[in-house]
């Protein structure tokens, strides 16, 4: 059965970010909306305003020409001495340009009835026009005798109709000019309600994005914090793990060392008294006692071999005369197995300290020697023991090769298991742990942990019984 991947839950960033661009989204549409809602009505209102105002100086232009046309005519009647070509002439030219101005006009709303007005306008424009024409067509000898009736019956009756019906195009422009600037205003009523209408939607849209946000930020946090105390917890118990391992250890090495003082010792010791005895009743005898020599010296080097054995795995010094001394009988064994020439310095290590504490400090001093003497081809090793105010201070220093410590955070650059348990049993007891080196200068190693004194003086570990027969053997 294949067990399903986990679903990727976003982060609080992610989910913040999410928040944020939605609503930045929700503003920048809105935003869009109405800029482009005014946009269109002001450029609604202007398109109107500027035909209007348009329209209004066409038509002003042609009641302007019409007058001057009329003018012209009455002046041709007038004349004593008219030319009758001239002032059609101008006449002509004065139809052009009211012609061209309602060519050019174009409608403000175009509606029917703008549309029916000008229209007539144009009608009554060419009517104009032919009635004038026709008067100047007439005998120009008459004019000035039939010039008042033909002012009066031709003319200025034709002349104010087009008025008439210019002021009414004028009139119905302005009007719809009105209805316009009232529709204008409408649309900007309507666009400001939409505006504080979608100005409340983004918001409220801005508030629900937010309070999902947060509300899915604060869930993430929980599972974060939960996530975080489980990993503590489990952090606590790895090193309360580590820490019944270390005390079980040396639980184990108490259990190994008496094991192998009390019953291999007393064994081998056994051994030696009774080849002792062997060999004085061979001498008693008249034999040669001499044969049992070797077997002697065996024997008692595997009673040295099991004492040191003894003292390695749980040294009898460091629960009988202190750590200081159980340091110094370590480095002169170091000494003498690797070539190696070490020494202890101490200072205010008159005073016990805590059980746990020496025998931390005697593993820690035993685990960097270790490495020393594999890795570090050093010729002097020295260990500082100090008792501050407030804390033990061990310092361990070699004159060997070094090494680079960045090597040690690389995969496969070698680890350093020795380092790790030394880094271990230090945070055990709430110490810390520096390392100085580089290639070619040694290696400082500093251990700092907090003073803890011995309440009560404790036993010996195994104390040492003296065995008769062994007595007995040296006299």
């Amino acid at each position: 059965m294949t067990l399903a991947a986990p679903v990727a839950r976003p982060t609080i960033k992610t989910t913040l970010l999410l928040g944020f661009g939605l609503t930045l989204t929700i503003w920048l549409a809105a935003g869009y909306y109405f800029t482009r809602r005014l946009s269109d009505t002001e450029a609604r209102a202007v398109e109107i305003n500027v035909r209007y105002l348009r329209a209004q100086e066409l038509l002003s232009g042609v009641r302007a020409q019409v007058l001057i046309g009329s003018l012209n005519i009455r002046d041709a009647l007038l004349d004593p001495h008219p030319d009758a070509a001239e002032y059609q002439r101008q006449f002509e030219i004065t139809y052009d340009t009211i012609r061209l101005a309602l060519h050019d006009y174009v409608p403000v709303v175009d509606s029917q009835s703008e549309r029916e007005r000008l229209s007539r306008l144009q009608s009554e424009v060419e009517n104009f026009h032919r009635t004038m024409l026709q008067v100047l067509g007439t005998d120009s000898t008459q004019w000035p005798t039939e010039a008042r009736g033909l002012l009066r019956t031709r003319v200025v009756p034709t002349r104010e109709t087009v008025l008439h019906v210019s002021e009414e195009v004028q009139a119905l422009n302005s009007t719809a000019f009105v209805q316009q600037q009232r529709d204008v205003a409408s649309i900007y009523s309507g666009t400001q309600r939409g505006l504080w209408e979608t100005l409340g939607l983004a918001l409220l849209g801005t508030f629900g994005v937010a309070l999902l946000a947060a509300r899915y930020a604060g869930r993430l946090e929980e599972r974060l914090q939960a996530q975080l105390s489980e990993d503590a917890e489990k952090a606590r118990q790895l090193h309360d793990l580590s820490a019944k391992l270390i005390t079980a250890q040396e639980e184990e090495r108490r259990t190994i060392a008496r094991e192998l003082h009390d019953e291999v010792g007393q064994v081998l010791t056994a051994i030696k008294v009774e080849l002792a005895v062997a060999q004085r009743t061979i001498e008693a005898d008249g034999g040669n006692a001499m044969v049992l020599d070797d077997v002697r010296s065996i024997a008692e080097g595997a009673v040295a071999t099991v004492r040191d054995l003894s003292h390695l795995l749980h040294p009898a010094l460091l629960d009988d005369l202190g750590l200081p001394s159980a340091i110094e009988w370590y480095l002169r064994g170091f000494s003498r197995r690797h070539g190696v020439r070490a020494e202890v310095l101490h200072d205010r290590m008159d005073q016990r300290l805590a059980a746990e504490v020496e025998a931390s400090i005697y593993r820690i001093v035993q685990e960097a020697l270790t490495n020393v003497a594999k890795h570090a081809r050093a010729t002097v090793v020295r260990v500082y023991l100090q008792r501050l105010s407030t804390s033990v201070l061990v310092t361990i220093e070699d004159d060997g090769t070094g090494f680079d410590p960045s090597a040690l955070n690389h995969a496969g650059g070698g680890s350093g298991l020795g380092l790790v348990s030394i880094r271990e049993r230090a945070k055990q007891l709430g110490g810390t742990v520096s390392l100085e080196t580089a290639p070619g200068k040694g290696v400082r190693l500093t251990i700092e942990l907090p003073l803890r004194l011995r309440q009560k003086p404790s036993e010996p570990a195994f104390p040492e019984v003296p065995d008769v027969r062994e007595a007995v053997i040296h006299g």
